[in-house]
């Protein structure tokens, strides 16, 4: 059996660890975006909870036998708080970055003040207001998904429009879960094309609507996945509904954006610089 020559020829995977007191997620969203900038393979471990010496220490092993078993050094991305416990990981046989370090202790200099040094702090709300708020959000964009309820709407911070399948579900639970948005959504069907008009419920509520769009070759693969073979994924009738969809959102005055190649992250910033809500939850 022939041997691809440039598999060959890509070096191995580098093993990157993302170690926290907490769920890990800061650790591995900053790392993330730190190792997209380099065209290479990294084989990604999170280790959460790490709040006690001993973890700390299995921690410290797991690390030292994959840069026994890899035959160079895992690159380790911490938000330990606690100084012993990052104390531990920094004896491993890793490449180290403390994101804590990094940043709290030049914070406190300039600030004049010491930081809480709470572990998991930014995940411990809860009981906190925001916490509350963001459950909130999430429930009323559940409720709210897809036209299943004109109730309330009043009280969304945005409500997005689109053919069916432009992203608008995810767009409205990440606005929601991450930002305690209260996202509704809408979508533009045939019906309303042959109105010419949005939805009944929504011209009242027209400052905080934003729409996605798509090209129509990416929404048919996307319906085929759903329902093969159908009327409703055919490349006809996707453009037929994308057209429709984006003489309506002009017509209307709506801002908009295609999905196509943006991620939901990017569509999230997009709708938040565009309809500006007062509600923003971290």
């Amino acid at each position: 059996m022939t041997q691809d020559p440039q598999a060959a020829a890509r070096p191995p995977a580098r093993t990157v660890f993302f170690v926290s007191d907490g769920t890990g997620i800061t650790a591995e969203t900053f790392g993330h975006s730190v190792l997209t900038q380099f065209d290479l393979r990294f084989r990604q471990i999170r280790l959460p909870f790490i709040d006690t010496a001993e973890k700390a220490h299995a921690a410290a092993r797991r690390i030292n036998d994959a840069f026994a078993a890899d035959g160079q050094r895992p690159i380790i991305f911490s938000t330990l708080v606690e100084s012993e416990l990052s104390g531990v990981i920094r004896q491993s046989s890793g490449m180290h970055m403390d994101l804590i370090q990094t940043f709290v202790a030049p914070l406190e200099q300039e600030l004049g003040v010491k930081s809480t040094h709470t572990i998991g702090r930014s995940h411990n709300i809860v009981d906190s207001e925001e916490y509350k708020n963001r459950i909130e959000a999430i429930n009323f964009s559940l409720m709210h998904d897809d036209g299943q309820s004109h109730r309330n709407l009043a009280e969304a911070d945005v409500i997005l429009v689109g053919v069916s399948r432009s992203g608008k579900t995810p767009t409205s639970l990440y606005l929601a879960m991450q930002y305690g948005i209260k996202a509704a959504n809408y979508p533009l069907t045939p019906d309303d094309f042959e109105r010419a008009k949005l939805p009944s419920v929504l011209p009242e509520f027209r400052s905080k609507i934003f729409g996605l769009s798509i090209t129509p070759e990416r929404l048919s693969e996307i319906r085929h996945e759903r329902r093969a073979g159908s009327k409703y994924a055919s490349i006809e009738n996707c453009r037929y509904e994308v057209n429709e969809a984006e003489l309506m959102m002009k017509r209307e005055g709506i801002r908009w954006l295609s999905s196509t190649t943006k991620s939901i992250e990017e569509i999230a910033t997009t709708v938040l610089q565009e309809i500006k809500p007062t509600r923003r939850e971290y």
